[in-house]
């Protein structure tokens, strides 16, 4: 059986109109104009305190702002899931996977407390056997130290990690993983300029592309 490591913002749930909303929520405590969701989702990627400078940097606000708006993004982080979905077809291919005896891990840079709450608020968690989020490590994706430790918590055999992003597939590289490309997400670029084993946008394809990637891996 595999190791299949996901991404999560992007890759299984579409958080970006919760993490919009947070965000301007800080920004109007601080008198700081708004961000679009389009901005948002082209923000999202690398962290809290990325996304808090990238804001930064199309709002033209000055870097005194910074610590508050990390600080205050950061505390209603946990709550903020009332408007995240997850991408059809997720539920159906986790539960192929998980009942083919395949082992479930995120690796997401997004903080673990909120990433282990919304999994808890759209009832994903029930699939993950490891949660390493971007405060897990002290090295965050494109770092492969986050994925390499969730593969080496799911215990031995062919490896493959999914995601939706340039940072993602960065970070496959980096660890020397089997990477598939979900297209349908927060990436910034073509999908062909972004190195992938295997890209889709339907999920009911994912065991195919896993079960593909373990035999290449082993032979």
């Amino acid at each position: 059986m595999a190791r299949i490591v996901f991404d999560l913002d992007g890759t299984l749930i579409d958080s970006a109109p919760d993490i919009h909303a947070l965000m301007n929520e800080v920004l109007a405590a601080l008198g700081g104009g708004e961000i679009t969701l389009a901005q948002t989702r082209e923000f999202i990627g690398n962290g809290v305190d990325v996304f808090v400078r990238r804001t930064r940097t199309a709002l033209g606000l000055p870097d005194a702002f910074h610590a508050a708006m990390v600080a205050q993004f950061r505390a209603g982080y946990d709550d903020a899931v009332s408007l995240t979905t997850i991408y059809p077809g997720v539920v159906e291919g986790l539960e192929v996977l998980h009942g083919a005896g395949h082992r479930l891990a995120i690796c997401t840079n997004k903080p673990e407390a909120p990433c282990r709450a919304v999994l808890a608020h759209l009832d994903l968690a029930r699939f993950f056997d490891v949660v390493i989020g971007g405060d897990t490590l002290a090295q965050s994706k494109p770092d492969p130290a986050p994925l390499r430790a969730a593969l080496e918590a799911l215990g031995e055999g062919p490896a493959i990690f999914v995601g939706d992003s340039e940072v993602d597939a960065a970070t496959a590289k980096a660890a020397e993983t089997p990477f598939a490309l979900f297209t349908e997400g927060y990436r910034k670029s073509p999908v062909e300029e972004i190195r992938s084993d295997a890209s889709f946008d339907d999920f009911a394809r994912l065991p195919d592309i896993v079960n593909a990637c373990a035999v290449q891996v082993i032979s």
